[in-house]
């Protein structure tokens, strides 16, 4: 399914870019518990970059995401790519995340990818709200480590969106135990706030330099208007660069 989804986005998005400050922490697999790692829920791309970010940083280990019931229901497929439905909208539902939750994170190995909002959220809004459910997680899990993830996503030169991600400091869940409990959600909402806001920075300086390139869409207008251009440099013995900036190379 990794190899699908990238044939996917590079159709569909102009590259899967990882801020250059930006790779997952690496645990001592040997000690390690199992990771959490959660984030924002800006666009319906979420779940696709979470599978290549996963096959590309953690490809030994199983990887697990709630998902949205109903929306389970109508994208199948993902279930067979360790999601599992939940009810968002019912205190049953919540218990159900926790249970499942729960066996999942109960060997290292393992990680969870949870887009905390439990929402599509627009990625400037704040404060984020992420749902309590990912605090609790480290009294299920107290060998784990929470690892929070910003996406987000603009377009600049060309016609596909840049998907951009960066992974922030992770915390270890005994950190978060020795809090308060009404803290814990805090400090998560807070270290994933700094990660999204330093991840803006580059977004915004649509400097490719900042990135790491994980993947590469297919460049060009497509269709007709390219075409012609393609035949154009042919018969005119120029090469043809497609690509909004690059232009046509004489």
């Amino acid at each position: 399914m990794g190899v699908y989804f990238a044939r996917y986005v590079r159709r569909h998005l102009n590259a899967v870019r990882l801020a250059q400050w930006g790779r997952p922490p690496a645990p001592d697999r040997a000690v390690a518990g199992p990771v959490v790692v959660y984030s924002n829920h800006p666009a319906w791309w979420d779940a696709a970059l979470i599978i290549l970010l996963a096959q590309r940083f953690f490809p030994d280990d199983e990887s697990y995401a709630p998902f949205d019931a109903a929306m389970l229901a109508r994208y199948r497929i993902f279930a067979r790519m360790g999601a599992f439905g939940v009810d968002l909208e019912s205190p049953r539902g919540a218990a159900a995340f926790l249970a499942a939750s729960r066996k999942v994170l109960e060997r290292p190995g393992r990680v969870m990818w949870i887009t905390a909002q439990g929402r599509f959220s627009d990625v400037r809004e704040r404060p984020l709200a992420l749902r309590p459910g990912v605090a609790r997680l480290a009294e299920l899990a107290p060998e784990a480590l929470f690892v929070p993830l910003a996406l987000d996503y603009a377009f600049w030169e060309e016609r596909g969106a840049e998907a951009c991600a960066a992974f922030g400091p992770g915390i270890p869940a005994r950190d978060l135990l020795a809090l308060p409990r009404p803290d814990r959600l805090a400090r998560l909402e807070a270290d994933l706030t700094a990660t999204l806001d330093r991840l803006a920075l580059d977004v915004r300086s649509r400097d490719p330099a900042r990135f790491a390139s994980l993947l590469d869409g297919r460049r060009g207008v497509g269709g007709v208007y390219e075409a012609w251009h393609r035949v154009s440099a042919a018969l005119t013995g120029r090469r043809f660069v497609a690509g909004h900036r690059e232009g046509r190379a004489p």
